[in-house]
């Protein structure tokens, strides 16, 4: 299948690098807003601009997009999935349900699939929960992400007037976690559970305090944690904080047994080198679901809970039942 990467940072070089080893796959090229120019690609794909995707639509099966959550994915998933299978990892939580209707009136219309919030969370970790939710029906569930650099959060800080670089680190309240895990039910608030470490440049001459404001009130993203923020250089920046690990735990605690006798914990728990570089690979096995499901006739937006898990893999059904079931 021919795949075309939308984008072109972390996330988008991780795709790439995810493609390059999956043997049912090939890149079509790279799409940028940038002047293509300017972009450098590992492997030496085409890049090409963004508005060249009107004329490639009978050249690329699947449209992978690797624009940020707070502005991009909102316009341009919808605006693709008009003529594209497409997929993406928006991960604002509290707009999932909003995305996926507007994505799905735009797939279904093209009769295209487009598969959304395909990460580790939303995705993977979203997986863990409803597995262990249908498992231990009488229970409680629990998500700790961290300590690890969110991509999602610190775009939204760059897009903030006056701040040039960024980096959000979120972190687990471990006393939370503790509790947990020693298979208490209790009942946390989201700040409860986690802490959010900001470490940003500013340009010369912005208002920090203004910068610090916007960060620790806006919705969803830092409003509803204890939050901090410190000013650093770039060069603290890139000596101190380049990398982008990140990981964390679903947990979930229930009881089984006529009277509740049976006490069960289910932990499912990521510990990643690279968020970006195994996000990709998420989104890589993605597009193989989706152009899959639109080879059957499918079409309209789907989550990773609407995908068979086969579709996902590059493996053969003979080869899931030999050695993964």
């Amino acid at each position: 299948m021919r795949v075309g990467i939308v984008g072109y940072g972390n996330l988008g070089r991780g795709v790439e690098a995810a493609v390059t080893k999956a043997a049912d796959m090939e890149l079509a090229g790279v799409f940028t807003r940038r002047n293509p120019a300017d972009v450098k690609t590992v492997t030496d794909v085409p890049v090409m601009a963004y508005s060249e995707l009107e004329n490639m639509k009978d050249d690329i099966d699947v449209l992978i997009l690797c624009g940020g959550s707070a502005t991009d994915l909102p316009k341009m998933t919808p605006e693709l999935a008009a003529n594209y299978n497409v997929i993406d990892s928006f991960d604002n939580h509290a707009h999932i349900p909003e995305h996926f209707t507007n994505v799905d009136a735009a797939a279904s219309a093209s009769g295209k699939v487009g598969i959304i919030s395909c990460g580790w969370d939303p995705g993977y970790f979203s997986l863990a929960r409803i597995f262990a939710d249908s498992a231990l029906p009488e229970g409680e569930s629990y998500t700790f992400w961290g300590r690890g650099v969110s991509q999602g959060h610190s775009d939204a800080i760059r897009r903030i007037e006056g701040v040039l670089d960024a980096r959000q680190y979120t972190v687990p309240v471990e006393a939370a976690l503790d509790k947990v895990r020693a298979g208490e039910h209790p009942v946390f608030t989201a700040r409860d559970m986690h802490l959010r470490e900001c470490y940003v440049v500013a340009a010369e001459g912005a208002d920090k305090a203004a910068i610090e404001e916007a960060i620790k009130t806006m919705p969803d993203y830092f409003e509803p944690y204890d939050t901090t923020v410190e000013f650093i250089t770039q060069e603290e920046l890139n000596e101190k904080h380049s990398g982008l690990p990140h990981g964390g735990s679903v947990i979930r605690s229930g009881s089984t047994g006529f009277d509740g006798e049976y006490n069960n914990t289910v932990e499912f728990s990521l510990n990643l080198d690279s968020n970006p570089f195994f996000t990709s690979s998420i989104l890589v096995a993605a597009a193989r679901a989706a152009y899959r499901m639109n080879q059957e006739g499918q079409s309209g937006a789907r989550t990773l809970f609407d995908v068979p898990p086969a579709y996902l893999s590059h493996q053969s059904r003979e080869e899931l039942l030999a050695h993964m079931l």
